[in-house]
């Protein structure tokens, strides 16, 4: 009897490391919801604010914007700097904060900001930014940012004129540089529905991603607007929507295959072909001619008794010479693995390999949009 037990224990054992294996493997040609779409509404906002670095070691600016904000910022203070009288200050520089407000970001949380120098300062290092607000579009303030920078670069200078400079010491951060005044309300919990934007648009990941949503969460629960957008039921009550969401992005769907494109970047030569391009019956022969230049200096002597002086004279020898061409045939359907061997059989360099790909493309042999970028 115990043995019995055993065997049905083993057996149940094996079937399960089975399915654990075969979800195993269906689940790694699957991609989460929350990988391929966003919600709605939840998104990053972008500040920015104007403010002033105090404390650099000679290493500020010298122009008049900089020198106005520190007298208006004295006289706030009620420091009284008389007309016309230069401060000369070095040790402050005129700068731009940016920092990005998450979704649901609450007040008292803080977010990082970048410093950016506006005038001619040499280096932000060792500098103090002063209280300085963040605005949004809207033009009110969400954060107050303050506090020391850390600057990755280093700008060093002599007496002589000689400098160094590594990396950029014009641009600091200030991690959790930036207290959150005000909330941005995003929407999320209102209304009975939320709607699913896909970080691509494909009509065939969006009817994945509604059918996934059905079967799991029940038929009616979501439906596909267009292309991008997938509207979706949702509870009203907020703790049961914020469970609702933990389930929907979790739900595993398999993307649609994307247009075949090959995309070349004309500036550096690569080439990068979709692996849904196919190629129709075609030959293509590839042949180039190479034209050589060499300079040469050839040595002119005078005769032996001429009134004359030795001197070398330049020469030029052109050589030009036409390589064989050498023809290769796409059979129909060919596929990226096939396209690239026969190219690479050439000898193509990525220059030659896109005169192929838009020979191709005219003689309408390639299934595929061309993209220069």
């Amino acid at each position: 009897m115990q043995n019995l037990i055993n065997k049905q224990q083993a057996t149940f054992g094996f079937i399960l490391m089975v399915v654990v294996l075969l979800w195993s493997s269906w689940a790694e040609a699957q991609s989460r919801i929350k990988d391929v779409a966003n919600v709605a509404g939840v998104r990053e906002n972008q500040l920015i604010g104007y403010g002033l670095v105090v404390g650099l070691n000679g290493s500020g600016d010298n122009t008049p914007f900089a020198e106005q904000s520190l007298i208006s910022m004295l006289n706030k203070f009620g420091i009284n700097v008389p007309p016309g009288v230069r401060t000369n200050a070095k040790n402050v520089a005129a700068v731009a904060v940016h920092a990005s407000l998450p979704a649901f970001a609450k007040p008292g949380q803080t977010i990082d900001v970048t410093v950016s120098s506006l005038g001619n300062a040499k280096s932000l290092q060792g500098g103090t930014l002063l209280m300085t607000p963040l605005k949004g579009v809207d033009n009110q303030i969400y954060a107050l940012a303050q506090g020391n920078l850390v600057v990755g670069g280093l700008d060093a200078s002599g007496r002589d004129g000689s400098s160094v400079t590594i990396n950029v010491p014009s641009v600091g951060r200030i991690p959790n540089g930036a207290l959150v005044e005000r909330e941005v309300q995003s929407g999320f919990s209102t209304g009975t529905t939320i709607t699913l934007n896909l970080h691509r648009a494909d009509f065939t990941t969006a009817t994945n991603v509604t059918n996934a949503i059905n079967d799991m969460l029940g038929s009616g629960t979501a439906r596909a607007l267009d292309a991008e957008s997938i509207e979706v039921m949702a509870p009203r009550i907020p703790d049961q929507r914020v469970a609702f969401m933990s389930i929907l992005e979790n739900i595993e769907v398999a993307l649609g295959e994307s247009a075949a494109r090959v995309i070349v970047n004309s500036r550096t030569g690569t080439v990068v072909i979709g692996q849904t391009v196919r190629v129709s019956p075609a030959a293509v022969s590839h042949g180039g001619l190479v034209v050589r230049i060499e300079e040469t200096l050839d040595p002119s002597q005078p005769n032996p008794f001429a009134q004359g002086q030795a001197m070398l004279v330049p020469g030029t020898e052109i050589d030009v010479e036409e390589r064989g061409s050498r023809m290769f045939k796409f059979d129909s359907g060919v596929t990226l693995d096939e396209l690239v061997d026969a190219v690479n059989k050439v000898g193509a360099a990525p220059s030659d390999l896109v005169a192929i790909l838009e020979a191709l493309k005219q003689a309408g042999a390639l299934r595929a949009e061309l993209m220069i970028i």
